[in-house]
């Protein structure tokens, strides 16, 4: 009965994507490639547009990646997912409560004027403001003062030892002096790209920046285009009028699209996280036994098989494998009805019916409107279904559904973490420590555990790395335990572009930032 059962479920995933593609093909028609007005601009399709273009309040995806473009932090990652200079030509840690940073001279800004310590100051200096709202203000809580020694040295005191702080300059990038809320319309940048355009829900048209401290990128310019529609993004490659398309393809497209010639399909191992996030304050789903018979009625790995066809790898966690502090002995939810049945009933969800369709409770999960996310919501619904739990899907448009999900307006939501965010274990406390609850960090779910800001907390202030480990271990230990998020996947990262580009490399991360490396051969 119980292999039936899943069978059915993984029909339904195969018969979705089969429908999807269906659709695909008859509309995806090949066409010539429109003139355009420079041949060197690179088009790249997304799903959805920016919720602003301020880098102190970008909290989603969209909004962070075109960041990547516009501006530049004091440090940035490489694909060794250590930090790496950036306008900081280098750095120096004096003593463990002090950080000393040199900027690379006749860095310009889009408008022309250069790069100072007094720019990195009042970027940093915000965060200092207790009225000042961000949501990545939790990131320097340890943060004491930030003071420009000369026009080209920064320092950076600390209230308490904290030696994840270099990862913290990571994001968000320096902003002009004075800036204050112009930023979210008229951004001015240091980075590769300046903004000449943006039509909302449309697109955002990036032009090179000639004086670019890094070297000019090689092409004209980027045309960041929003096309909602998954199987739309397919059509607009095959039609030739996109170039390119980043992590923002579902899977079965990816994999109509690599058996032609007219493509190019690079691939690497990813950080990106999907999950299933909790309200802790639900009377429901903040009784830890659901949440367990929740995460044991999941087929994780049908979902990586059938939904992703493979283009992932089942997660344990918010920590990847690559992280240097990945904790790998901690409760794994593998696929158990049963004991998942069990759980329900210990926390008083009996079967009212024995194999009668009432269910044992009703719970409501909200997603997006986008459809490879849906999808593996319905997967996910039925599931649930075969364990005696009726979830009830409500879709919303991005911008609607993310603001729900900050101001804590959900019993069960599912999203997904990027890159840059999950290579340091600060993340930890960024999401699950209780002074992180929104509007001063991550933890949405209002998620209150004091063993786990013990540990965190020591962590945080602990200077040797081995120290840090051992640490930021033990508390992977307790959130799987407390399952506040239940972990589906890891992303394997996936540019599809056409074949006439060169210079094309996607990282474990998947930014953007790699995009000014791209050409028209």
């Amino acid at each position: 009965m119980q292999n039936s059962k899943c069978k059915r479920a993984a029909a339904i995933a195969r018969f979705s994507f089969a429908f999807c593609i269906l659709n695909f093909a008859l509309l995806g028609i090949r066409c010539a490639r429109s003139p355009a007005a420079d041949p060197n601009i690179i088009t790249i399709a997304v799903r959805s547009g920016p919720t602003t273009f301020d880098p102190v309040q970008a909290a989603d995806e969209i909004s962070q990646r075109i960041g990547q473009l516009i501006f530049r932090p004091l440090l940035d990652w490489g694909d060794d997912l250590r930090v790496h200079p950036a306008l900081a030509e280098r750095f120096e840690n004096p003593d463990p409560r002090t950080y000393v940073f040199h900027l690379h001279r006749g860095v310009k800004f889009h408008d022309g004027h250069e790069l100072t310590s007094k720019d990195v100051v009042y970027t940093f200096a915000q965060f200092l403001d207790p009225n000042f709202i961000s949501p990545m203000k939790g990131a320097y809580r340890q943060l004491a003062a930030v003071t420009a020694i000369d026009d080209y040295t920064v320092r950076f005191t600390l209230k308490e030892p904290f030696a994840a702080f270099p990862i913290q300059l990571v994001q968000p990038p320096v902003v002009p002096a004075g800036s204050a809320g112009a930023m979210r319309t008229h951004p001015v940048g240091t980075g590769p790209y300046r903004l000449v355009r943006h039509d909302s829900d449309d697109q955002v048209v990036l032009a090179a920046f000639d004086d670019y401290f890094e070297g000019r990128p090689r092409n004209a310019g980027l045309v960041v285009k929003v096309v909602p529609d998954d199987t739309m993004r397919g059509v607009e490659l095959r039609k030739g009028s996109t170039d390119m398309v980043i992590n923002d393809l579902p899977p079965d497209i990816v994999h109509q699209l690599q058996q032609s010639d007219q493509f190019v399909v690079d691939r690497a191992a990813g950080l990106d996280f999907s999950y299933l996030g909790f309200n802790m304050r639900d009377p429901v789903v903040g009784d830890t036994r659901v949440r367990h018979a929740i995460a044991y009625a999941i087929d994780r790995d049908a979902i990586v098989h059938y939904l992703r066809r493979d283009l992932a790898r089942p997660a344990a966690g918010l920590v990847p494998e690559q992280a240097w502090a990945f904790e790998p002995e901690v409760r794994i939810f593998n696929r158990d009805p049963e004991r998942a049945k069990r759980l329900l009933d210990e926390a008083g969800y009996r079967d009212p019916d024995g194999d009668g369709p009432l269910p044992r409770l009703r719970l409501v999960l909200k997603t997006s409107t986008n459809e490879e996310t849906r999808l593996q919501s319905t997967v996910i619904q039925e599931h649930l279904r075969q364990v005696g739990i009726d979830l009830e899907i409500r879709s919303y448009e991005f911008a609607t559904y993310f603001a729900d999900i900050v101001r804590g307006n959900f019993q069960i939501f599912t999203l997904i973490w990027t890159g840059g965010a999950l290579v340091d274990p600060d993340i930890l406390r960024r999401v699950f420590h209780s002074q992180q609850i929104p509007p001063a960090g991550y933890n949405r779910g209002y998620y209150r555990n004091a063993d786990l800001d013990r540990v965190i907390d020591l962590a945080t202030t602990a200077i040797d790395e081995d120290e840090r480990r051992r640490f930021y271990r033990e508390a992977q230990k307790i959130i799987a335990e407390d399952a506040p998020y239940i972990p589906l996947w890891h992303r394997t990262n996936v540019i599809v572009a056409q074949r006439s580009l060169e210079g094309l490399h996607v990282g474990p991360m998947g930014n953007f930032t790699e995009l000014r490396n791209v050409r028209r051969r």
